[in-house]
This record gives structure tokens, C-alpha cells and sequence, in this order.
């Protein structure tokens, strides 16, 4: 084993949310928005790269017709802190216009990224557009933003696994660990 995953393991770092709160969450997160959008055949936009362990999640307890689309975005680079600056790596393939759109995020802290994905999204006229995310980080908000589903309201602390990583690692790590 790695090393630096081998800490994780050891318990060098503290497990913050375990496999099994996270996927409990999930689950409950899916039949929410599956009542809330019965009858409706929502577009979910998954933020890469973080989102993807989380959406996949996601997908297997929605139980209504829908469709999937990834928007690639990066604020955060190789730190511990966003930079401040979203960049754009992958626009979305699907036409939302007038369509029920759900922009899916791991973790949300700053709100920069919901912000500018709000105004993106919204340029593009969807029918609706609500924002779900696993996570979000307490008093680290830099601009006012909405989040209609939240997973986990979580402390200001830097974390990786489920999805999320440092430097691109960890990621793979099926628990949430504080790391700062």
C-alpha cells in the first residue's frame, strides 16, 4: 500500500464522516429529490472532478427519469485554499433550456464556484435550476450563494476522500478525513 494512503488507514488522520453516514445521507438525499421531482425528468450536472463518487452515489437512488451531464471547474489548483479564480475545463454537452437542471458538487465553501455556475447555468434559461451538494464547510462563505439540498453542514477544515482530494490524491478514499 501507498504510503500516504497507508496513513489514512493508521489513523494519522480523523475519520470526519464514515462510509457508511455518507452513504446513508445519500441515500436519503436521492428519495428527496426523487419526490420532488416525480413526474419530471431532471438534468443533473455533475462538477468534476470532485462530484463524481457522490453523483454515481446519487444516481443509483434517484428513481425517476433523468439525464447526466458533467461541467469540469477548478478554484482550488494544487492548494489547501480556492484561489479565488474559477476556471472552466469542460462545459456541459446537454441543452438545458427550459429544462428542471440540478448542478450536483461535493463540497461547497466559499460559494464562488455555486455563484459563478448559478450564472452560467442561468444564461443558458433552465426551466428550474437548484444546487445539491454533499457537503458544506461552516463560515467559509466569501459571497452569499443558495444550496436547496445539503448532505453535511461540516467545520471551516480542509478534507479529502469520497470524491475529494489534495494535490489530485486521495480521492479514492471511501471515508471523509479532516487533513489540515
Amino acid at each position: 500500500m501507498n504510503p500516504e494512503i497507508e496513513k489514512f488507514y493508521k489513523g494519522d488522520y480523523p475519520i470526519l464522516l464514515t462510509a457508511e453516514q455518507i452513504q446513508q445521507k445519500v441515500r436519503e438525499l436521492g428519495e428527496q429529490i426523487s419526490r420532488d421531482y416525480k413526474d419530471l425528468c431532471p438534468v443533473f450536472i455533475g462538477v468534476l472532478n470532485g462530484s463524481y463518487m457522490f453523483i454515481s452515489d446519487l444516481m443509483r437512488h434517484i428513481r425517476i427519469d433523468c439525464e447526466v451531464d458533467f461541467v469540469k471547474i477548478s478554484s482550488y489548483g494544487d492548494a489547501m485554499q480556492t484561489s479565488g479564480v474559477v476556471k472552466v475545463r469542460k462545459e456541459i454537452d446537454c441543452h438545458i433550456e427550459d429544462r428542471d437542471v440540478l448542478v450536483v458538487e461535493d463540497i461547497i465553501d466559499s460559494g464562488l464556484s455555486v455563484t459563478y455556475l448559478e450564472k452560467k447555468m442561468g444564461e443558458l434559461k433552465p426551466k428550474s435550476l437548484k444546487f445539491v451538494s454533499l457537503l458544506v464547510k461552516e463560515g467559509s462563505a466569501k459571497v452569499k450563494y443558495r444550496c436547496d439540498y445539503v448532505g453535511f453542514r461540516i467545520p471551516n477544515r480542509f478534507v479529502v476522500g469520497y470524491g475529494l482530494d489534495f494535490a489530485q490524491k486521495f480521492r479514492n478514499l471511501p471515508e471523509i478525513y479532516l487533513m489540515d
